[in-house]
């Protein structure tokens, strides 16, 4: 495996041509990638940062692409399944093309594979930062015991609620927005991506999000009520809903969790999620001094 069968490229229809057949192979593992291409190529270069995107593709030794990245700064390079020796040679293109990996994300064990090349390669820290489960809908389990009120599909009267939670979920998963919040709530509300539980008095107090089918798959995301609220079965009773709604459409439902909270784990596990693959990211930092 040599450093060079990686090929980069800052062209979005580029990578797209070369990377889409292998990425609709196995929409679940490579759901990330392909609704960010989607959003890169709807919204333009700039809505999930200020840096330009940046791509590359692995092929094997009969051309056919085997592994994909996709680096929008100052986010974590994405990176779809590799072993450990094409890890490396992606930390070595990488380092040799002077790209800033500020971080990574990918499933687990590929993570840990390029962390440690990358590390060995530049001598920056690496640090395991989060850890999520990818889930998919086996069979809609709705919840025994539905909260007083009704779920309903977000609207132009929403969107500055959808702003400010979307700020809000960042911060409670200890991160920081992807995009400009009032361009994520434009975003959703113009494919209905945004459903909220409210209260008989119409008071909103959960969201569960959406994003479009892309592939054949509708990923569920983000799942958020505010923390003086929990605890009363509005998550589980908006997921439920969004989730039954994909499902009706013939789509393959999916959605992450963080490993650190069991809350959400058991939750959506009981609405009849069941494990796809575990994934990490992984934060990289020059060694002080």
């Amino acid at each position: 495996m040599k450093p060079r069968d990686w090929q980069l490229t800052e062209d979005l229809d580029e990578f797209l041509r070369a990377a889409d057949d292998f990425l609709c192979s196995r929409p679940a593992l490579h759901t990330v990638t392909l609704t960010v291409a989607d959003g890169l190529r709807t919204s333009g270069p700039s809505v999930y940062g200020t840096g330009p995107p940046r791509f590359g593709v692995l092929r094997d030794g009969g051309g056919a692409v085997r592994a994909t990245l996709l680096h929008t700064p100052p986010r974590p390079v994405q990176l779809t399944p590799v072993d450990p020796a094409a890890a490396a040679a992606l930390a070595d293109r990488l380092a040799e093309a002077g790209h800033q990996v500020p971080g990574l994300w990918a499933e687990r064990e590929t993570a840990a594979a390029f962390a440690a090349a990358w590390q060995r390669r530049t001598g920056v820290t690496a640090e395991q930062s989060e850890r999520q489960r990818l889930y998919r809908l086996a069979e809609l389990v709705p919840p025994e015991r539905t909260p007083p009120g009704r779920a309903r599909v977000a609207d132009a009267s929403d969107r500055d609620l959808l702003a400010r939670w979307y700020v809000e979920f960042a911060a409670d998963t200890g991160g920081q927005p992807g995009q400009d919040p009032v361009q994520w709530a434009d975003s959703r509300l113009a494919h209905g991506g945004a459903t909220l539980w409210e209260t008989p008095d119409g008071t909103p107090v959960s969201l569960a999000g959406h994003l479009p089918e892309s592939a054949g798959q509708i990923r569920v995301a983000p799942v958020y009520t505010p923390a003086a609220l929990r605890g009363r079965g509005y998550a589980g009773a908006v997921t439920a809903e969004v989730s039954g709604r994909a499902a009706a459409t013939g789509a393959e439902v999916l959605l992450f969790t963080d490993l650190a909270n069991p809350v959400s784990n058991r939750l959506y596990q009981r609405l009849g999620y069941r494990p796809v693959a575990d994934f990490a990211t992984w934060t990289f930092a020059a060694p002080a001094g």
